[in-house]
């Protein structure tokens, strides 16, 4: 990967950051990316959530590609309607169904209400984005995921059966992600 490229900006989910996952790898392997910070405090709050995304931005100069997952595409969705800084495009991968409530374990649909991830934002989004989605993923069912990719005016990309595409679905390096990346760059 090149100096000419975007900096990479991982948008990890509401687990925050995980040694084995996709999104460590990644930014292991993108010479300069950048990853959202975890929150000390306020940890399932949406505009703080927010907030940390755009204080992140704040501090990159020039184009910006963005990798999101899980609830972090929420994230993504929900700075894109509070916030007008270009950014080059973004990789959305298996998106959380916030509105239809997560399994057991996860924040309820009262909790995320409580917290402001309600309703999720269905405007299209102003840069590039591709949605990727698992045929079999616990946390949104394909049909609600390309939905989201319609309404956001995104590019669905239909990833298989990859579960939440997370290490307890037995994904760590993913190197289809530096792929769709590239496409996006």
């Amino acid at each position: 990967m090149n100096a000419a490229r975007p900096t990479l900006l991982i948008v990890p989910g509401l687990r925050d950051h995980v040694a084995e996952h996709w999104q460590t790898h990644l930014a292991a392997a993108w010479p300069g990316s950048v990853t959202v910070e975890p929150l000390t405090e306020d940890k399932l709050s949406r505009a703080a959530r927010v907030q940390a995304l755009e204080d992140t931005l704040a501090r990159i100069a020039g184009p910006v590609v963005l990798a999101a997952h899980s609830a972090g595409v929420m994230i993504v969705a929900h700075w894109a309607r509070e916030h007008r800084r270009p950014i080059h495009g973004a990789l959305l991968a298996t998106p959380a169904d916030l509105d239809a409530g997560l399994p057991p374990g996860y924040p309820t649909r009262e909790q995320l209400a409580e917290n402001g991830w309600l309703p999720v934002p269905r405007q299209p989004l102003p840069f590039r984005a591709l949605v990727a989605a698992s045929s079999n993923d616990p946390l949104a069912s394909f049909d609600r995921v390309a939905g989201l990719a319609r309404d956001w005016g995104a590019e669905f990309v239909d990833l298989g059966a990859v579960g939440h595409l997370n290490p307890a679905s037995g994904y760590g390096e993913w190197p289809r992600a530096a792929e769709l990346l590239d496409e996006l760059c």
